[in-house]
């Protein structure tokens, strides 16, 4: 599992972290039933502390991406609660289209990006 963090980015580390994890599972990288590393491999690996990994961890654990099992770690297993998903995902929306609005940005180019940034992953 390749994991990149910009350790210059205004973005904290456990939002980088858990969000390449969610990257990872969009792209098919990670399946479910995969392991994760460990809460000490990761941070050894990455070069980061152990409460930062544990935090995302919690957070994906949280918003049913991972589950933590006492034998086995961390493993992706994927929540199936998709009307919960979709909910979400408009939340989130409807303050990025917001975003675009104060900055000009169209009807059209908000659908070209939607779009481009699925096709990443379908």
């Amino acid at each position: 599992m390749l994991i990149e963090i910009d350790f210059n980015s205004d973005e904290a580390i456990y939002l980088q972290l858990s969000n390449q994890i969610i990257m990872g599972i969009a792209s098919s990288r990670l399946q479910s039933g995969d392991p994760l590393p460990s809460v000490r491999q990761l941070a050894d690996t990455i070069g980061i502390n152990m409460h930062t990994v544990n935090k995302a961890y919690a957070l994906l654990r949280q918003e049913g991406y991972i589950q933590m099992d006492r034998r086995k770690g961390a493993v992706i297993s994927v929540d199936v609660d998709r009307m919960k998903a979709l909910e979400r995902m408009k939340e989130e929306f409807r303050v990025l289209i917001a975003r675009g609005l104060c900055k000009n940005v169209d009807r059209e180019e908000v659908h070209e990006l939607i779009d481009e940034i699925y096709d990443e992953y379908a």
